[in-house]
């Protein structure tokens, strides 16, 4: 979103950062809610899939035609970028719950972590950055288009070891509560382009707050497993995302892609869309499978924030030496 003309870039940085930070804190806050209000919150479980469908829709909000156009302009990146996404977290997963060896629910729930897709919040991690926001946006598009496809596919063949599952279920739902909400979004923003200028500035917020409601509905489902796996299913969040992060970073310097376009690869491979992952968790898996996302959904804006603040402190450096 492009801050209005009489907006410093001071002003922007600002109000991206307040964005950035208060979402963490308020999915935390969401978390701890589920927790200890679990006698409560846990009757209304059927809001999670509605909330998801919200979120999406909200996404489809803030896409334009003209975003895709970087698919044809510059095909390149934006494969190198979703395959990277499609192929490194889901391997990253296997190997953490292998490294960790985790219980089959939780390794389940890494796993599907894993094959999400791209999560929303990148976008604004990746402005944060200085990285290219044009094609972080791309990625994210493309893999959320793709997701109805590849994560219940490779969710069930690489987790479905640990538990059976529905693929096919998991399939429709993702396309009622991913596919169909984004392309509506879509459709909405290109008929009704005023009115949805206005709501603009208010859907982060209306996003984050769904998350968090999603992450109490899914902590307080799985209120009586937390307490026994929570440091193991935080160690195996942390690893995995650093890993997505530090390859997807890698990936790009290795096709050669410039700084800018490594940035985001790191951003877009590392954040991943966790509130389905844990929704998806929640209806096709155990309680317990639901955690990573529920826990990743909060990690990711902490790591993506200290990522993006690195890379403005090494910009910093780089132009007080030149």
């Amino acid at each position: 979103m492009d801050a209005p003309e009489h907006s410093s870039p001071q002003n922007a940085d600002r109000s991206a950062y307040v964005a950035t930070l208060g979402f963490p804190l308020l999915v935390i806050i969401g978390g701890l809610v589920g927790f200890f209000g679990h006698g409560t919150v846990g009757g209304h479980s059927d809001w999670v899939n509605p909330l998801l469908g919200l979120i999406m829709f909200g996404m489809g909000l803030t896409l334009q035609p003209a975003d895709f156009g970087l698919v044809v302009r510059r095909p390149l990146p934006v494969l190198i970028g979703v395959v990277a996404q499609y192929v490194i977290m889901p391997l990253a997963a296997l190997l953490v719950v292998w490294v960790l060896q985790l219980p089959d629910a939780v390794a389940a729930g890494v796993i599907l972590v894993g094959c999400a897709p791209g999560g929303t919040a990148s976008n604004v991690v990746s402005y944060l950055a200085r990285g290219d926001l044009a094609l972080s946006v791309a990625m994210t598009s493309v893999s959320t288009l793709l997701a109805p496809l590849l994560t219940p596919v490779l969710t069930l063949w690489l987790a479905g070891e640990y538990m059976p599952l529905d693929g096919g279920g998991m399939a429709l739902d993702i396309v009622k509560i991913v596919l169909v909400p984004v392309i509506l979004g879509l459709v909405v923003r290109v008929f009704l382009p005023k009115a949805v200028a206005r709501v603009l500035p208010v859907l982060p917020w209306v996003s984050v707050i769904a998350i968090a409601v999603v992450v109490a509905l899914v902590v307080s489902n799985a209120h009586d497993s937390i307490l026994d796996a929570g440091l193991s299913v935080l160690v195996a969040v942390i690893l995995h995302n650093l890993l997505g992060m530090a390859l997807g970073f890698g990936a790009g310097a290795a096709t050669g892609q410039p700084l800018r376009n490594r940035r985001t690869m790191a951003i877009e491979v590392g954040m991943q869309n966790s509130g389905l992952a844990a929704g998806l968790a929640a209806q096709y898996m155990e309680p317990l499978s639901a955690i990573p996302g529920a826990i990743f959904s909060v990690w990711h804006n902490i790591s993506g924030s200290l990522f993006a603040m690195l890379c403005r402190a090494v910009d910093r450096r780089r132009a007080t030496t030149h």
